[in-house]
């Protein structure tokens, strides 16, 4: 494909991707399934270019960014709180997934080597952390249940990746030694946690000496291919040093980053993720294409093929709840019996979280990595894209109802300061500081202005954190006029520039402050969601 050719196709994606993400918006249904099956419906278009998604290149472009998205805005708080959890699911069901479909493959065919019926576990086991993001950007769920599929989706792929390669490493040399294996886990996932937080570390010594503010956006933006490569390079795992890595600079960047850096920097990276999340779901349809392809179409695949690819979703969705409710018995026993730290998730958690599996881009690429000469790759190429279709659609597009027929209930306990009372401990801080300010130090008042200011804003944040509901009632007029006066003053700014009476450098600049004013106002007023 000549390179214009790939320039142009690379825009019709992006126009595609309007289309679907717009269309998913219309039909209230989560845009990874509307960018999914979009995709998969045009790889059969007569004429469209077939797509061939490099997988080595996937994990290298798509995964480190994704990553680092969910690692960065991860309440790390909530994240060690409930670890044991996250590790129960990011390597417990894993492996228990693995492990189970192993076994039901190797039982449907016996002559497929166990490891080659492990390899195909391995691949289809860890729900995906771009698929998951993708799906339940749309859905209110209580804390607890957020910070497990969160904190899951975060860590399982370096399990899923692991098995894999442990077990592809099997197959193809017919010896497998249960003790190195284990062994071997642990010095990758300690090895790529030392990397990530090493990595994080020259992010924040670089940010610190750096005033230039476009130079500080590029190595944040930077960061997670630098940790994902250096986790690889160094032969442990990358997913777990980008998961570092992006913990790291999601708890230091508050004091890291200038207020202006960081809000241009998140404005970026945002559209960013968003780009790239929209492209994996399409490329991933435009992939099944090929896959088919390459097994002689539809038509070609075996009754008995077709009998294992029903039998792995079905065991892939099974274990899972197999997993997750077993884990509640064993919690609910341990609490029968006194011991306090065991809090069971009840059953109306549970079964959400049981059903929020969708699998995505590493499901997709690990497969293609297969050496030709693998027993079984065929197959598992094609389970792989069932489960993602299956598990995307299907769960995927029913998440939301699924939440609000069983409405979880968030048990953990509400943390000990509401917004109203934060935002009066920030008020009462700032005012400590202009009232001394305020005053020369002969105790001449020279600020009366600012100080009166800060005091009336600190009466009204004293009625807010008493009841915020009704103080903001009473505030939000206050606000309409505010808002009404920036834009009678952006409309006269218009005017003047229409007019030849300022340049354009005037214009930007001034129109800048008007956009910040009419952002604060905005949010302070409460027509924006606030995270």
């Amino acid at each position: 494909m000549h390179a214009v050719e790939a320039f142009e196709l690379v825009l019709g994606l992006l126009v595609l991707v309007i289309g679907l993400h717009w269309l998913a918006l219309k039909l209230r249904w989560p845009p990874a399934t509307a960018l999914l099956v979009g995709g998969g419906a045009l790889a059969f278009v007569p004429g469209l270019p077939q797509i061939s998604l490099d997988p080595e290149l996937a994990l290298v472009l798509f995964l480190p960014p994704l990553l680092m998205d969910g690692a960065y805005y991860t309440a790390l708080g909530r994240f060690r709180r409930h670890l044991p959890g996250i590790l129960s699911l990011a390597v417990g069901a894993v492996v228990f997934t693995t492990l189970v479909v192993g076994v039901v493959v190797h039982w449907i065919i016996p002559e497929l080597p166990w490891a080659a019926c492990f390899a195909l576990g391995a691949i289809v086991s860890p729900p995906d952390a771009v698929s998951a993001r993708a799906v339940l950007k749309g859905v209110h769920l209580p804390r607890r249940l957020e910070a497990l599929l969160e904190g899951e989706s975060l860590l399982n792929d370096a399990t899923g990746l692991i098995l894999f390669r442990f077990a592809v490493a099997a197959t193809l040399s017919g010896v497998f030694h249960t003790g190195e294996a284990i062994q071997s886990f642990a010095v990758v996932a300690i090895g790529g946690a030392m990397v990530g937080a090493a990595v994080a570390a020259g992010w924040i010594f670089l940010a610190r000496r750096f005033r230039d503010p476009m130079l500080i956006m590029l190595i944040t933006i930077l960061l997670c291919w630098a940790a994902y490569l250096a986790g690889e390079a160094a032969h442990v795992s990358g997913v777990i040093a980008t998961v570092t890595a992006g913990l790291a600079m999601g708890w230091y960047q508050h004091v890291i980053l200038p207020g202006a850096v960081r809000l241009r920097a998140n404005s970026a990276w945002q559209i960013m993720v968003f780009v790239l999340e929209a492209l994996v779901f399409i490329l991933i349809g435009f992939s099944l294409r090929g896959a088919l392809e390459r097994i002689g179409g539809i038509g070609a695949i075996p009754m008995s093929m077709i009998t294992v690819i029903v039998a792995v979703v079905v065991t892939v969705t099974l274990a899972r709840f197999v997993w997750i409710f077993g884990s509640e018995a064993i919690l609910g026993l341990a609490r029968s019996l006194g011991l306090k730290r065991a809090r069971p998730l009840g059953w109306r958690q549970a079964t959400v979280l049981s059903w929020a599996g969708m699998r995505g881009v590493v499901t997709l690429a690990v497969p293609l990595t297969l050496p030709v000469d693998m027993p079984g790759r065929d197959l598992m190429l094609i389970c792989a894209f069932a489960v993602i279709f299956v598990t995307v659609v299907a769960q995927g597009s029913s998440l939301g109802a699924l939440i609000r027929a069983v409405r979880p209930v968030d048990t953990d306990p509400p943390a000990k300061m509401a917004m109203p009372a934060a935002e009066a401990a920030m008020a009462r801080a700032r005012l400590a500081v202009i009232e001394e300010l305020a005053y020369a130090p002969d105790g001449t008042l020279i600020h009366p202005q600012m100080l009166e200011e800060h005091r009336k804003r600190m009466r009204f944040m004293e009625q807010y954190e008493k009841d915020a509901s009704a103080a903001m009632d009473n505030l939000r007029p206050h606000f309409d006029v505010l808002l009404k006066a920036i834009a009678a003053g952006r409309e006269e700014l218009i005017r003047i520039h229409r007019e030849g009476l300022i340049e354009d450098e005037v214009l930007h600049e001034l129109e800048r402050d008007l956009d910040v004013e009419e952002l604060a106002m905005t949010l302070q007023r409460g027509d924006e969601d606030r995270d």
